[in-house]
């Protein structure tokens, strides 16, 4: 299949999906596969750790290059900013392994969760979370690592990860930039709100105004259909199942002249990877 454009964004999956050949495989055939159906991003799912080889990101590297998709990490779970002084060291070289590994298999962001606020307010926890986020990056630099830490829009309240969050760790610490889930911005207050054109065009306002308006240029993004309850996420759906909005939040991302990368989560990804990617098409044709 011909690469399927829109100005601005390349969509893609976070993993690979179900449909991936078994040969060749791996996170290097899955790239491959991807671009065979017209889709250009890919995250690699290293969300249970980082195991593999100096080799193996060399052939995923180069897959994703002939392909012409553009590479990210997840890296795992367990990660958290705000984890006691004996758990950090844990958490840290999760996310540096990830950013180490994935900057050798050639990707340029790597996505995480920033962790759990533990009951206090986010104004208590926000200098740590930005002090160690800030100690990881001046590693990443002076080994020469360019990566881009992406802390992720949470889903449940009780974690953190609001927008509001995201954003003033993204403006403390150069080098870091948000990873904007709207399925999760969506679920986070359990009340059905942030669902409208209108909220998103005001959230994607306050990104603008925190970050300058360039840095809508280069969003990194996760969608997906999603179940929530009072306390916010349960877990991930088809888009055709679930009560999000998705034309309306891409009329935000395109009134608002935003471009980057948006990467699907839900159960069978590469059909609403590409059904977003057809609905967004019609508002902004090649």
């Amino acid at each position: 299949m011909q690469p399927v454009s829109a100005p601005g964004f390349v969509f893609g999956t976070v993993g690979a999906p179900a449909s991936t050949p078994k040969k060749p495989g791996g996170s290097a055939g899955a790239a491959q596969h991807l671009a065979t159906l017209g889709l250009h991003a890919y995250e690699l799912a290293w969300v249970q750790s980082v195991r593999v080889k100096e080799a193996t990101c060399a052939d995923i590297r180069r897959a994703a290059a002939e392909a012409g998709v553009h590479l990210s990490v997840h890296a795992p779970y367990f990660i958290n900013l705000n984890a006691h002084d004996q758990e950090w060291p844990k958490s840290r070289k999760r996310l540096m392994d990830a950013a180490h590994f994935g900057n050798l298999a050639g990707a340029t962001d790597i996505v995480f969760h920033p962790g759990s606020y533990f009951g206090r307010d986010p104004a208590e926890v926000l200098p740590l979370a930005t002090e160690r986020l800030r100690g990881c990056v001046a590693e990443l630099r002076s080994a020469g690592n360019p990566v881009t830490l992406r802390p992720e829009t949470m889903g449940k309240s009780a974690m953190l990860g609001s927008l509001a969050d995201v954003l003033i760790l993204a403006r403390e610490v150069p080098g870091v930039e948000p990873c904007l889930d709207f399925s999760h911005l969506h679920a986070r207050a359990g009340d059905g709100s942030m669902n409208s054109r209108g909220e998103w065009e005001l959230a994607l306002g306050a990104y603008a105004e925190v970050l300058g308006a360039a840095a809508l240029r280069r969003l990194h993004c996760h969608l997906s259909g999603i179940e929530y309850g009072p306390k916010g996420e349960r877990h991930h759906l088809m888009l055709g199942d679930s009560d999000l909005r998705l034309e309306e939040l891409l009329q935000a991302l395109h009134a608002s002249g935003c471009a980057g990368r948006i990467l699907c989560e839900s159960p069978v990804m590469d059909v609403d990877a590409r059904r977003i990617q057809r609905a967004y098409l019609e508002l902004a044709p090649g």
